[in-house]
């Protein structure tokens, strides 16, 4: 206790109070007593005032400018945004009515129901029907598992979140499960599609996806739940989910809608024929 009441009485180090007592003494503390040092030290205050006021004045004349620039910058980036969404809504008009001339042009053939199944399985109309809908989002704390520990790069990943393997072999998944036509956040895949990442965002066919991202799979809904909960990848999400806390929710529904792919790129194979034969 004696210790303690020391302390708290003598706060100021002993030597440090007679330094500063005997700095006094000799007439170096406080205020300069010379005129040089004086004029010193009031040149030195007026250069600093000097120094405020030209940055103040500097920065009140490049304000407008500033201020100028990023109002232009913010409309030339709403007119761009503009025209991309013009072209967006030409591009689906376009795509329509090539549709209904293909469809014209196929019925007058007689062979309509084939264009229609062609036309769903490589994504370039839209269906309906039922499936599953399957939610997979990032953990609660992106940046530990269930174990509090990091995901290391010789496992899944790095952290709780979730990367474009993750969602490769979900879809692969369902694929392989029976899935007829499959979505991710409304974005329609095809057989030429690519999950890909930038950074952290997850690209699909090149357009980043946020989390949550909902995959929907048109099939057999209660069928398909169940391939896809036994199949490799099935247990890979729930791996997942158990050991580095992805959050996934599975349900099944009576009446999906999918929309077509944004872009489509048709190739045709034909048959190689040997010269020299008859």
């Amino acid at each position: 206790m004696s210790l303690l009441t020391n302390v708290m009485d003598h706060s100021l180090d002993d030597g440090y109070a007679e330094a500063a007592a005997r700095k006094k003494a000799d007439g170096g503390g406080g205020m300069p007593k010379t005129l040089r040092a004086k004029l010193g030290l009031a040149a030195g205050l007026v250069l600093a005032a000097l120094v405020v006021t030209v940055g103040a004045a500097q920065a009140r004349v490049a304000a407008p400018v500033v201020a100028k620039e990023r109002e232009e910058l913010v409309d030339r980036i709403e007119a761009e945004t503009s025209a991309a969404d013009k072209l967006e809504k030409s591009v689906d008009e376009l795509r329509d009515d090539v549709n209904a001339r293909r469809r014209e042009a196929l019925e007058k053939s007689g062979d309509g129901d084939r264009s229609d199944l062609v036309g769903m399985l490589a994504g370039a109309v839209e269906v309906h029907g039922p499936g599953v809908k399957l939610v997979v989002d990032d953990a609660k704390d992106v940046g530990t598992g269930a174990d509090g520990k990091p995901r290391g790069t010789s496992g899944f990943s790095d952290t709780g979140r979730v990367r474009d393997r993750d969602m490769q072999r979900v879809v692969n998944g369902l694929w392989e499960s029976g899935a007829e036509a499959i979505s991710i956040n409304g974005q329609r895949l095809t057989a030429l599609s690519a999950i890909r990442a930038a950074g952290d965002a997850i690209l699909v066919d090149n357009r980043p996806l946020v989390p949550p991202y909902t995959v929907l799979a048109v099939g057999d809904g209660e069928g398909l739940s169940r391939a896809f909960q036994d199949s490799a990848d099935g247990l890979y999400l729930h791996a997942l989910q158990e050991s580095y806390g992805i959050r996934t929710a599975l349900s099944v529904a009576d009446d999906l809608k999918l929309p077509a792919a944004p872009s489509l790129i048709v190739r045709t194979a034909q048959p190689i024929t040997e010269k020299g034969t008859s």
